[in-house]
C-alpha cells in the first residue's frame, strides 16, 4: 500500500471508533484505522466494503509501523480506547513510530488531570496533544457529534478543519440541530458544534461537566415520570405521549424526546409496556462521580449533579431496598384530584430544575478556569452543546444568547429571561415538591435544585451559626459583619462574655 495516503488516523475499533472513522471519510478525508486486535480491523474493513459508500477512502491496517506510515505529517492520530492504563499504554506503544510535530488526539472519556499529564509528558519528547470529548454515542459519532477540543493551539490549527467537518450542525438563527445525514451524505451547511476550548485538559474537563449535566437531566426526567406513574396513575404509554407533547415546547430536548419514545414500546416478550420489565438498578461509568468529586473539591456548590449520582448509588441497592420496603413504611399515596393541574405543575418543576442544574454545571466551570488557569467562553460551550451531544436541547440557545448578553454573567439564575422563567414557575415547582414529599415520592434531584435556587437567592443563611460552631469545637474563627470581609475573630469558650479576639 503507498505511503502518505491518509489525511488522518484512528485506533480503536469499538463502536464509536467504527463510526467516527465512517463520519471522517464521509465528508472526504482518507483514513487509517488500527485495531489492537486485528480481527477487529479485519471485520470492520470487510463489513465497511459490503455496506459504506464512503469505504474507499477507509484504510485498515494490521501492523502500527505500516498504519502510521500511511498517514501524512504532520500525523494526526485519533485514539478511541478506553481511558485510563489502556490509553497509556496505547500512546506508549505509538510513539516508538512518530516523529516530532505529529499529534496525537485522545477522544476518549480520560480524567481531565490524565490529560493535563499526557500534554506536559509528549510536549517535553516534542509531540502535540489534544484531548478532545466527543458526544452523542454511536449514531453523534456517525453523522454529527459535539466535539470538545483542549490543548495546543498549533495542533488544533491542523484538527481543526476536520473535526468542524465532523461535527453536528444547528441553524445559525434557531440553534436547532440539522439532522437528516445519511451514509455517505453528510449535513450541508449550519454551525459546526466545536470550538477550541483552552489548554490541556480544558477539553476534557468540559466534556466531564456535559456528562454530569446529563446524569442529573435524565434523573429529572425520570422523576418526572415516577410523578406521573404514582400520583396520576398513568401507564407508561401514556405518560410517553405526554413527553412527546412536551419536546413539542420549551422543554424540546434529545432526552425528551426519546424518553417519550422508550415509555410508549411494547415489550417484545409479552404484554404491556417494556418499561414495566426493566430491573430499576442504574449503572454509571464513571464521569458523573468525577464531576461531583471535582465539585467537592473545588467547593462549587453542585448538589443537584451529586445528588443524580446518589440516586443512581442507592437504585443500584436493589434487594436492600426490597427488604427495607417490608420494614420501613411511609404515606399511603393519594392520587391527585386535578390531574391537569398537577401534569402542569411537574412540567414547571422540570424545567425550573433543569434550569438550575444547569446553572449549577457553568458554576463548576467558572471555579475550575481559576483553577487551572483556563479562560472558558460559556457561550461558545453552550453553543457546541446545542447539536450531536446527549443534553442537546432547545434551552441551549437561551444560555447561548444569555452569555451573548452579558459575558461577564455570574450566574445563569440571574439572566432576565431564566429569572422570570424561574419567577413564574416556582409556585408550582413548590407545589409539585411537597405533593411529592406527603405522599413519600422520592424526588432528589427535584427537591436539591429547589433547595440551590432558593440558597442562591437568600442574602442570609445559617452559616453564621456554623462559624461559630467550628470556631467553638476547633478555634477555627469566623468573621463579623460589621467588618470588613477577611478579618477573623475567635472567641475563648465555653466562659460566657469574654472578649473576643482579633485573628
Amino acid at each position: 500500500m503507498n505511503s502518505d495516503n491518509a489525511d488522518i488516523g484512528l485506533i480503536g475499533l469499538a463502536v464509536m471508533g467504527q463510526n467516527l472513522a465512517l463520519n471522517i471519510a464521509d465528508h472526504g478525508y482518507t483514513i487509517a484505522v488500527y485495531n489492537r486486535s486485528p480481527e477487529k480491523t479485519e471485520e470492520f474493513m470487510a463489513h465497511c466494503k459490503r455496506e459504506e459508500p464512503s469505504c474507499e477512502r477507509v484504510l485498515g491496517f494490521t501492523d502500527l509501523q505500516e498504519f502510521t506510515q500511511a498517514i501524512r505529517r504532520p500525523r494526526k492520530i485519533v485514539l478511541l480506547v478506553k481511558a485510563g492504563a489502556p490509553t497509556d499504554r496505547t500512546i506508549e506503544s505509538l510513539l516508538p513510530h512518530l516523529e516530532p510535530g505529529d499529534i496525537i488526539v485522545d477522544g476518549g472519556n480520560a480524567h481531565w488531570l490524565d490529560t493535563i499529564r499526557r500534554e506536559k509528558e509528549l510536549t517535553a519528547k516534542g509531540f502535540l496533544f489534544i484531548g478532545s470529548g466527543v458526544s452523542g454515542g454511536e449514531t453523534g459519532a456517525r453523522f454529527g457529534p459535539s466535539l470538545m477540543p483542549g490543548g495546543s493551539l498549533t495542533a488544533w490549527a491542523e484538527l481543526e478543519p476536520i473535526w468542524r467537518a465532523i461535527a453536528a450542525k444547528v441553524d445559525p438563527q434557531s440553534g436547532a440541530p440539522l439532522g437528516g445525514a445519511v451514509p455517505g451524505k453528510p449535513v450541508e451547511g449550519g454551525v459546526p458544534c466545536t470550538a477550541y476550548l483552552g489548554p490541556n485538559g480544558a477539553g476534557h474537563y468540559v466534556k466531564m461537566v456535559h456528562n454530569g449535566i446529563e446524569y442529573i437531566d435524565m434523573q429529572l426526567i425520570c422523576e418526572a415520570y415516577w410523578l406521573m406513574k404514582n400520583l396520576l396513575g398513568l401507564d407508561a404509554g401514556a405518560i410517553g405521549a405526554i413527553f412527546r407533547e412536551w419536546n413539542a415546547g420549551e422543554l424540546s430536548s434529545y432526552l425528551i424526546e426519546i424518553t417519550g419514545d422508550i415509555l410508549q414500546q411494547k415489550d417484545p416478550a409479552g404484554d404491556g409496556f417494556l418499561v414495566d420489565q426493566v430491573l430499576d438498578a442504574a449503572g454509571q461509568k464513571g464521569t458523573g462521580q468525577w464531576t461531583a468529586a471535582s465539585a467537592l473539591e473545588l467547593g462549587a456548590p453542585a448538589n443537584s449533579i451529586a445528588e443524580a449520582v446518589f440516586a443512581r448509588a442507592l437504585s443500584a441497592l436493589k434487594e436492600e431496598r426490597v427488604e427495607a420496603s417490608q420494614l420501613l413504611k411511609g404515606p399511603d399515596i393519594q392520587p391527585a384530584a386535578d390531574s391537569a393541574a398537577l401534569l402542569d405543575a411537574i412540567r414547571n418543576a422540570l424545567y425550573c430544575s433543569k434550569i438550575c442544574a444547569y446553572a449549577q454545571g457553568f458554576q463548576l466551570l467558572s471555579e475550575a478556569q481559576k483553577t487551572y488557569g483556563w479562560q472558558l467562553d460559556f457561550g461558545t460551550i453552550a453553543q457546541l452543546w446545542r447539536g450531536g451531544c446527549i443534553i442537546r436541547a432547545r434551552f441551549l440557545q437561551k444560555i447561548t444568547d444569555a452569555y451573548a448578553r452579558n459575558p461577564d454573567l455570574k450566574n445563569l439564575v440571574l439572566d432576565p429571561y431564566f429569572k422570570d422563567v424561574l419567577h413564574e414557575g416556582q409556585s408550582r415547582w413548590r407545589q409539585t415538591v411537597a405533593l411529592a414529599v406527603s405522599n413519600g415520592v422520592p424526588v432528589p434531584a427535584f427537591g436539591s435544585a429547589l433547595a440551590y435556587f432558593d440558597g442562591y437567592r437568600s442574602a442570609r443563611l445559617p452559616a453564621n451559626l456554623l462559624q461559630m460552631q467550628r470556631d467553638y469545637f476547633g478555634a477555627h474563627t469566623y468573621e463579623r459583619t460589621d467588618h470588613a470581609r477577611g478579618k477573623f475573630f475567635h472567641l475563648d469558650w465555653p466562659a460566657p462574655d469574654r472578649p473576643q479576639m482579633e485573628v
